[in-house]
């Protein structure tokens, strides 16, 4: 038996669905139910449902060693697949908002595409050489074994994911140009937070642990992007 099912929250839209656990009882699923239709609003299923952060709540900050002089990387081939799918996420990320033109940047790096157990493409960033100009933000990152503590004593969880989470920070916008990295069309450059910077993790814990102060170590827990 599966631990969880899928419910649809969305009577217009029978694609959006959430899972709940499948040993709750019948009205237990239907106040879920009904509590989460009633909060539709709170979930992301697309880009274009994401609000954002405010610059002025958070933005990522690269904080760069003004000693090291910056790195530009050459470009790399690609064989036809793994060019396919960098367009489709440069077009994708694009039309998102997340990425724009970069002119004459500093530093500059490759896309890294990944395959997938799918069989699809997962594009990434090799920022090896800005992170080794960048000092570790020290942020604590709350320990699995307090987490996993935190549980006992409650007779039901719910686990929360944020939707393209490190997508909603902006970017430092005078960093915005070091993110650059380098396609067979153009350069480009983040206007949002991408994976793979040193810090992000740290930007990201310091943001929830400000958002939701007022419950963490009561009712809720936060680990980076998961929530419980």
């Amino acid at each position: 038996t599966k631990d969880t099912i899928e419910v649809p929250i969305d009577p217009v839209d029978n694609s959006k669905v959430l899972k709940i656990g499948s040993k709750l009882t019948f009205q237990q699923r239907e106040k879920l139910r009904t509590f989460l239709r009633q909060n539709l609003e709170v979930f992301a299923w697309k880009h274009s449902d994401m609000v954002g952060i405010s610059p002025q709540v958070m933005c990522h900050r690269l904080n760069i060693d003004p000693e090291v002089r910056g790195v530009q990387q050459k470009r790399h081939n690609m064989d036809h697949a793994r060019y396919q799918a960098l367009k489709e996420e440069v077009d994708c990320l694009l039309a998102c908002g997340f990425i724009r033109e970069s002119f004459y940047p500093d530093w500059l790096a490759n896309p890294v595409l990944v395959p997938k157990p799918n069989g699809s493409w997962r594009t990434c960033v090799d920022f090896t050489d800005l992170n080794k100009a960048c000092p570790k933000d020290s942020f604590p990152l709350p320990s699995i074994d307090q987490l996993v503590d935190a549980t006992a004593g409650h007779e039901l969880l719910s686990f929360m994911d944020a939707y393209s989470g490190y997508n909603q920070i902006p970017m430092y916008e005078p960093d915005q140009e070091h993110t650059s990295f380098i396609t067979d069309r153009c350069l480009y450059c983040y206007k949002v937070m991408p994976f793979g910077l040193i810090n992000a993790s740290a930007t990201y814990q310091r943001l929830v642990n400000m958002m939701f102060a007022d419950l963490l170590g009561d009712t809720m827990e936060v680990y980076v992007d998961d929530m419980l």
